[in-house]
């Protein structure tokens, strides 16, 4: 790109989170320069400034400045452990929606060092789909449900569910003791904050914003409980770090678990954070109420399977 441009926002994108927006109009450039641009104020919508989570609507007019291209940089083909698992992870789909079993270890995007991510990967692996962006994210570390829309259309709606908060999230944690069955959920407001190096942590501020998680308990085992977390709302590391708030912090959670927690994790031979995106449930195109889910990764279940019940759970 060699000058300032000015794009026009079709209604066929209106809804959509302007970062996602930007990475179609600007392959080739690195994920961190559209960051940047936006931070310093190079890129803005009618005149104004505006932040990456800023969602753009029809007849919205992007202004975008000469960008670097960075050939060097794209992605072009996908490493055979990842082709293999996102093949093989399709859970559902339709000439609309593709819903996947994420595995755990791939971020949903590249960023912050990493040159590709699952949906940098998809596109390159469907190359048919001329449309594929994601309805919601999972960190990486975490497995289960993820919803990709083939159509803005379908990604408008979805998108209006989440807002509305009619999608229903069920997810699998292991957490630490023994979670008491009268606490049905957590409700304190989450900040995101930055410590050293640019690392993201989330914790517990009355600043920041409303969050709650409604926690059922599945089975007990010796020293940690099996809960299934229903996220009311969408905040960073909702669930993990309501679930530290309560004294239960994920087993496997590099970034919240304490010393102890993680000795425990080691005994019960814990690989990696114990999160999995069961099942969730949302209206599709024809009205409907659809639910997808997806089983546990093998190297969990294995960690439930080597653990004995304890009687009554």
């Amino acid at each position: 790109m060699s000058q300032v441009r000015f794009i026009k926002v079709t209604p066929d994108y209106a809804g959509q989170r302007l970062d996602n927006f930007l990475q179609r109009e600007l392959k080739g450039v690195p994920r961190t320069r559209i960051y940047r641009a936006l931070r310093k104020g190079e890129i803005r919508i009618n005149k104004g400034r505006v932040k990456a989570d800023t969602r753009v609507a029809a007849g919205d007019m992007v202004r975008i400045p000469p960008l670097h291209i960075n050939t060097g940089q794209e992605v072009t083909h996908v490493p055979d452990r990842w082709a293999k698992r996102l093949t093989s992870g399709v859970v559902y789909e339709d000439d609309g929606l593709l819903v996947l079993n994420k595995p755990a270890g791939l971020a949903v995007h590249g960023g912050s060092g990493l040159n590709y991510g699952l949906i940098e990967c998809l596109r390159l692996l469907r190359t048919q789909d001329r449309y594929l962006e994601l309805v919601h994210r999972l960190d990486r570390e975490t497995s289960g449900i993820l919803l990709i829309a083939r159509k803005a259309s379908v990604l408008k709606d979805l998108h209006r569910q989440l807002r509305e908060e009619h999608m229903d999230k069920r997810y699998l944690a292991l957490v630490a003791g023994t979670w008491p069955r009268r606490r049905s959920f957590v409700e304190a407001p989450l900040l995101k904050c930055s410590v050293k190096e640019g690392e993201r942590i989330v914790r517990v501020d009355k600043q920041g914003k409303p969050a709650r998680t409604d926690f059922k308990v599945l089975r007990r085992f010796e020293g940690v409980t099996l809960v299934e977390a229903r996220p009311l709302t969408g905040r960073t590391h909702q669930i993990r770090v309501h679930a530290q708030f309560a004294g239960h912090p994920l087993l496997g959670d590099e970034k919240y678990q304490s010393p102890e927690v993680a000795e425990l994790a080691r005994r019960h031979k814990v690989p990696r954070l114990f999160l999995h995106a069961a099942q969730l449930t949302f209206r599709n195109a024809a009205g409907n109420r659809q639910q997808v889910s997806a089983p546990l990764e093998p190297e969990l279940q294995a960690v439930l399977d080597q653990m004995p019940a304890l009687d009554g759970s």
